[in-house]
């Protein structure tokens, strides 16, 4: 810490006694930035909220001092003053679950998020393909069937009438199913004779053929005849999502899916300052670049913690409104199926002790009872072992349980990944694909944080929007932005603002190993923080969502300033 000298004859001594005793008296303490007049608040580290309206930091970025503008100007009178004039400052929120590079390239591919039906899909697929006629493929998605109110999914044939001469492959709006026109099917070579892998499906008529949509697993034989992403498109990808997500207030994200070339190039970022929201890598497997970057000890911290590698990303099953998600009794709503698990249970649990023996987290993707419960059963046998148990291994979404498989969590350790949105997106199909009874295990909040369940809160950007406010605003409400339905969707999971808010900062730090360095702002800290428009402990449940953020900053440093 530096010390500020107050005259030049005592600047002199000072120097000639190298700062000894007799000075110290002399001096003020001396620190870079004192953020004043804010109605602060953040979270001690027993997980109490408390109140501030001075911050504290120092040159290297780190948080010296959170409190009261009373005990805090004179101590540090030298410092730089930066008046917030009364806005809320909160620590910088954390999203337990994103894709980093798929919301960068999302930036550029065509969305059906906003269509209400098949025609308006159509339209969309249209006018894209007359914007963009230098693409030789058409790619996006997040299209959704359940809000067309089809009764099925949409056909290659419904594609064609708009765009033949070029293929088409658009992802659903979970990742979990894509929809391919004729074309795309023609380069990829599927037709009635295609094997349907295991743990995905190729959805056929009743004639046998090929429909154009592909499940899960399935969606590999599509996407092996993909146009790859080169460096220049990964480093424009990389930009869109660094900016997307230090505006919206995330200044640390957790990777679901990190391959050889995303871990390369986030870590050159990180090196030369360019990562402005923090990335906490999960691995995609443990084959192929896992094989090589494991053959060294796992990356706990990199460029100023700006990035880490310690985990890896497993799947278990598909997704709910895809009918993928794995369930242990056929769906209320299509009894001829049980959606599908990826792998046998025994493979299942060679990936999680291969990780695990090498010191990673081990984080799964589990949406459905069957899958779910796999999973349990595999990390319960690795968690036997204090060493691994450590570890914090995570079920991604953890979305569908029994209700004697939710205390499995806690006793065995499992950190639950949840998605708040993920509730108000699903609420208009989640009773009808799994019924009344399975639906009390289901995105239920509530149940884990009485069990003493540390929660980890995300979104899955860019399957749903990246916005932490609206994550928040589910969490609490679980209506959607019109207040329905009345008193919130299955209230009785909803959780309380300060839970969400603790979900959103120190959890979901927590289940990255980095309750100690963000996720609130505490002396040797760093200084994450923002800046916003309102005090969401204040303002009315129903206002949350439109929260802006007007600053960012990450390590002492504003990276992002509202227009």
């Amino acid at each position: 810490m530096k010390t500020r000298e107050i005259s030049f004859k005592t600047k002199a001594s000072c120097t000639l006694a190298i700062l000894s005793a007799t000075c110290l008296p002399f001096k003020d303490l001396y620190a870079d930035t004192l953020l004043v007049n804010a109605n602060g608040y953040t979270l001690q580290h027993q997980g109490q909220l408390k109140r501030f309206d001075t911050l504290v930091f120092d040159d290297h970025g780190k948080v010296l001092a959170v409190g009261k503008a009373s005990e805090l100007r004179r101590k540090y009178s030298s410092a730089k003053i930066v008046d917030v004039a009364g806005k809320t400052v909160l620590p910088g929120l954390i999203d337990a679950h994103g894709h980093v590079f798929g919301l960068g390239t999302a930036v550029n591919r065509l969305s059906l998020r906003a269509t209400n039906n098949l025609a308006q899909a159509q339209a969309a697929i249209a006018d894209y393909a007359k914007k963009y006629p230098q693409q030789q493929w058409i790619l996006g998605g997040e299209w959704n069937q359940a809000i067309w109110d089809l009764g099925r999914f949409p056909m290659a044939a419904e594609i064609d009438v708009v765009v033949k001469d070029k293929p088409v492959w658009l992802r659903r709006v979970d990742g979990h199913a894509g929809w391919a026109n004729s074309a795309a099917m023609k380069l990829a070579g599927i037709t009635r004779d295609s094997v349907d892998p295991q743990g995905g499906k190729i959805e056929r008529d009743a004639k046998g053929e090929p429909t154009g949509i592909l499940v899960d697993n399935a969606m590999s034989l599509m996407e092996r005849v993909l146009p790859t992403q080169n460096d220049s498109e990964l480093r424009l990808a990389l930009d869109a999502a660094m900016a997307e997500l230090r505006s919206v207030g995330l200044t640390s994200v957790h990777d679901a899916g990190v391959g050889k070339e995303e871990d390369l190039l986030m870590r050159e970022y990180a090196a030369n300052g360019k990562l402005t929201t923090r990335v906490y890598g999960m691995i995609a497997g443990v084959t192929g670049y896992f094989d090589e970057v494991s053959k060294q000890k796992p990356l706990i911290t990199y460029a100023d913690d700006k990035y880490a590698l310690r985990a890896v990303k497993l799947y278990s099953d598909g997704a709910l409104g895809s009918r993928g998600a794995a369930l242990l009794a056929p769906y209320s709503d299509a009894p001829q199926t049980k959606g599908l698990l990826f792998v046998p249970d025994a493979e299942m649990q060679a990936m999680v002790k291969k990780a695990a023996n090498l010191g990673y987290q081990v984080n799964v993707h589990a949406i459905g009872d069957a899958g779910n419960r796999q999973v349990i059963e595999s990390l319960a046998q690795i968690n036997q072992d204090a060493k691994t148990r450590s570890l914090r291994h995570r079920i991604e979404h953890a979305q569908v349980l029994t209700l004697d498989d939710i205390p499995r969590l806690k006793s065995n350790g499992i950190i639950p990944s949840m998605q708040p949105t993920h509730a108000t997106s699903d609420m208009n199909m989640a009773e009808d694909r799994v019924g009344k009874q399975r639906l009390k295990g289901a995105y239920a909040w509530r149940t884990f944080l009485k069990q003493g369940s540390r929660i980890a809160c995300g979104s899955d950007f860019p399957v749903e929007n990246s916005n932490p406010f609206w994550g928040l605003y589910s969490a609490i409400s679980r209506q959607d932005f019109e207040q329905k339905p009345k008193g919130g969707w299955h209230p009785e999971q909803a959780m309380t603002r300060l839970e969400a808010f603790r979900c959103f900062t120190l959890d979901a730090a927590y289940a990255a190993h980095q309750e100690n360095i963000i996720g609130s702002l505490e002396q040797g800290k760093w200084a994450d923080f923002i800046v916003i428009d309102r005090d969401i402990f204040k303002v009315p449940v129903k206002d949350i969502h439109a929260t802006q953020v007007l600053q960012t900053w990450q390590a002492g440093k504003q990276v992002y300033q509202k227009n």
